[in-house]
């Protein structure tokens, strides 16, 4: 094969000053533009932003509205309670009488539909002697109807019916409103009402403006009046009705505001 033999190529001299400046000027790009990315890099700000705004200045106030209404219903709870030797048969005297109070109801025109059966039981009765042990003397039977009345006038005469049929205990009487949307609504208006008076009257004592109202919430509401006791109810034996006074309900609505204020 034939023999190559390197051979070095010769740069003309006249073109080595150009190449050599050629080289500096590259080396000396490259290192001035290293600390610039660096710097770049280092300065650049993060990538989201967090701004804080001033909190709008706010009132917060509370108020009321009352009205009063004649209440159109009454809730009457009563029960019969009878005691025997054994369970089976103070449950079945109870039954007895409780069927006779169920008639005495109808009798006194109160529907089925508002009649309700509130309470249901039966326990063992013991005589207790001391240094003894209890002996069981018996068996207690208890079962209590609670009633809604929407006659007014009939409330002393039902009490007294179901007393001579066979009840013997009254727990107590509550009168309400059948429909109380109206009474509450009224109740509103005058708690907004309220409310706006007094958020006017502190912005003119504060020299501040209201903005608008920011949240309003509400409280309370109608509910019935506690129960009346009416143990007299159960010794009525006279041809009178027991007297029963309904008086007035008083329907309350609590509200909460916050205004936004400005000066």
């Amino acid at each position: 094969m034939p023999r190559h033999s390197a051979r070095a190529v010769a740069m003309p001299r006249h073109n080595l000053p150009l190449m050599l400046g050629a080289a500096v000027l590259a080396a000396g790009a490259v290192m001035t533009a290293a600390p610039a990315l660096a710097q770049e890099v280092t300065m650049t700000p993060p990538n989201h932003t967090i701004l804080v705004q001033p909190e709008t200045p706010t009132l917060n106030l509370s108020a009321h509205g009352e009205v009063r209404a004649a209440p159109d219903k009454a809730m009457i709870t009563f029960g019969v309670q009878t005691e025997a030797t054994t369970a089976a048969e103070a449950m079945a005297q109870n039954r007895t009488r409780m069927n006779q109070v169920m008639q005495a109801l109808r009798r006194a025109g109160i529907e089925e539909r508002y009649i309700q059966t509130s309470g249901l039981n039966l326990s063992p009765q013991y005589d207790y002697v001391q240094n003894e042990p209890p002996r069981l003397r018996g068996y207690q039977a208890t079962n209590r109807v609670t009633v809604e009345i929407r006659d007014l006038e009939r409330v002393g005469s039902t009490a007294d019916a179901v007393v001579n049929a066979g009840v013997n205990q009254i727990d107590g009487i509550s009168f309400g409103l059948i429909n109380p949307q109206q009474a509450e609504d009224q109740a509103r208006m005058a708690a907004v009402q309220a409310l706006q008076a007094k958020a006017n009257l502190y912005a003119n004592a504060l020299g501040v403006r209201l903005a608008g109202i920011r949240s309003l919430s509400e409280g309370g509401g109608y509910s019935p009046q506690p129960p009346m006791f009416a143990r007299g109810a159960m010794a009525m034996d006279s041809a009178e009705s027991t007297s029963v006074a309904p008086g007035e309900l008083t329907i309350r609505v609590n509200i909460n505001g916050v205004y936004d204020i400005v000066r």
